[in-house]
C-alpha cells in the first residue's frame, strides 16, 4: 500500500498521491497544437504551456489569462485526444475538482450573510449526531473550521482510494455524500479542532450537507442559482446524479499508473466522489471570471468578504512555498512580488491551477491528466504565477 505526501492533500481524488513516486517519463507525449487565439509571437504563457506538454508530458493544456489592461487571451497546447490527435478546444470544459470548494464556501458565506448559518456555530447545530468518531465530535467543530480546513477531520479519500489503480477501477463508482462522511469517520481525528491546518475533502462535504439542511435544496442547485447563473458562467455546471459525461466541448482526460505506462482515458467518470468538495465542470474562462467576481466583492457582503480572506498558514497546500488559506480560497505570494488568490483542483483526468489579483489580473491553467510527480504539479502552478507576473 502506498501513501500520499502531505503536499498532495489538495488532490481530488487524493489517491493520485500514490502516483507521486512515478516520474514524468511515464507520460506518452504528443506534438503541440495551438488554438486560433495564439498570439503572433510566442509569449510567456504559450511557452509555459508548450513546456507542460513537451517537457512534462501532459497530453494537452489550456489556459485563460486576463492582463492588467483587461485583455483576455485563451491558449492551448498539445492534443485534446491522444487516439485521434484532435486539437484541444479553446476554453474547453474540464473537471475543475477542488476548485468547487470556493463555490461551496461562497454559498455558505451568503447564507451567513442572510443570518441562516453562523460561522462560529458548531456542525452539531446543523447536522445533529452525524459527526462522531475517535477524537471527533461535531459539538466541538465550527462551520468556520470546516471552510478553513482547521477541523482536524480525516480525509475520506484516504479510505476509499488506497492505490493508483483505484483511479481507474473506481472512476464509474457513485458515492452518496453520507457514504463519504462515514468513510472518513472510520479514521481518528488528525488533530484537535482549531489546533492547526490540514486539508481534508471531508470538511467541504459536511459544508455541503449544512447548506442542504438549511436551504432544504440540493447544494448543486444552490451553487447554480446563487453563483453560476448570476455570473453568466455558461460553461460551468453541476453534473446530475449518475452523469458521467462532460456535456460541452472538452479535451479527453487521462491518468497513468506506473512508470512507462501509457495514459489511460478516464474522461467518462462519476464525479460524486468530490460532491461539494469537487464535482463541478467548467472552463478556464469561466473559472477565471468567477474568481474575478469574487475578489471584486460581487458575491459576498463586506463582512463575509472579510471573513473569506482571513487566512491561516497552510503548510503543504502546494509543492511551492508562500501559501495561506482563507475560507475556501488560498493566498499566494507571487514570484514578482505582491499576492494573488486562488485554489486549484485535481480529479481523474484533469488538474487546474488558478490565481487572481485584486487589481484585475487573473489566470487559469488546466492540464488534461493528473500529474505523475510533484515536479509536474509545481510546473503547472508556476505557469499560473508566470502568467500573472507577465501581465503586470
Amino acid at each position: 500500500m502506498t501513501t500520499k505526501p502531505k503536499n498532495r492533500r489538495r488532490m481530488l481524488p487524493l489517491a493520485a498521491g500514490a502516483l507521486a513516486a512515478l516520474t514524468a517519463g511515464a507520460a506518452l507525449t504528443a506534438p503541440a497544437a495551438f488554438a486560433d487565439s495564439r498570439p503572433g509571437r510566442a509569449d510567456t504563457v504559450q511557452q509555459r504551456l508548450d513546456a507542460l506538454v513537451e517537457r512534462d508530458g501532459f497530453p494537452g493544456a489550456l489556459a485563460s489569462v486576463r492582463g492588467a489592461g483587461g485583455r483576455v487571451r485563451d491558449y492551448t497546447a498539445g492534443v485534446g485526444d491522444l487516439a485521434t490527435g484532435r486539437a484541444v478546444p479553446r476554453d474547453g470544459q474540464v473537471r475543475i475538482g477542488s476548485n468547487t470548494k470556493p463555490f461551496t464556501a461562497v454559498v455558505v458565506l451568503q447564507l451567513v450573510g442572510e443570518g441562516r448559518i453562523g460561522l462560529d456555530e458548531t456542525v452539531e447545530r446543523y447536522l445533529p449526531g452525524l459527526v462522531r468518531g475517535e477524537g471527533i465530535d461535531g459539538r466541538k467543530i465550527t462551520v468556520r473550521q470546516l471552510l478553513q480546513q482547521t477541523s482536524g477531520l480525516p480525509d475520506y479519500d484516504d479510505v476509499l482510494f488506497t492505490q493508483a489503480q483505484d483511479l481507474v477501477d473506481k472512476a464509474g463508482s457513485y458515492y452518496d455524500p453520507r457514504r463519504l462522511v462515514d468513510a472518513a469517520l472510520t479514521r481518528p481525528a488528525v488533530f484537535a479542532p482549531g489546533e492547526k491546518w490540514g486539508y481534508s475533502n471531508t470538511n467541504y462535504v459536511l459544508a455541503g450537507l449544512v447548506v442542504e439542511r438549511v436551504t432544504e435544496r440540493p447544494v448543486g442547485e444552490e451553487i447554480t442559482r446563487r453563483i453560476i447563473e448570476p455570473l453568466g458562467l455558461r460553461d460551468t455546471y453541476w453534473p446530475g446524479v449518475g452523469d458521467q459525461r462532460i456535456a460541452g466541448r472538452h479535451p479527453r482526460g487521462y491518468v497513468a499508473l506506473e512508470p512507462g505506462a501509457p495514459w489511460i482515458d478516464v474522461t467518462r467518470m462519476d464525479p460524486s466522489l468530490g460532491w461539494a468538495a469537487g464535482q463541478l465542470i467548467g472552463s478556464p474562462g469561466d473559472l477565471r471570471r468567477f474568481f474575478e467576481a469574487l475578489l471584486a466583492g460581487k458575491l459576498l457582503k463586506p463582512a463575509q468578504q472579510a471573513a473569506l480572506t482571513q487566512t491561516v498558514a497552510a503548510p503543504g497546500f502546494e509543492p511551492t512555498e508562500g501559501w495561506e488559506y482563507g475560507l475556501g480560497v488560498a493566498r499566494h505570494t507571487l514570484s514578482c512580488g505582491g499576492h494573488a488568490w486562488g485554489h486549484g483542483g485535481d480529479i481523474q483526468g484533469f488538474e487546474t491551477r488558478n490565481l487572481a489579483t485584486e487589481d484585475g489580473r487573473s489566470a487559469v491553467v488546466a492540464v488534461t491528466a493528473l500529474p505523475t510527480s510533484l515536479e509536474m504539479t509545481s510546473h503547472v502552478s508556476e505557469a499560473v504565477d508566470a502568467a500573472l507576473c507577465a501581465g503586470r
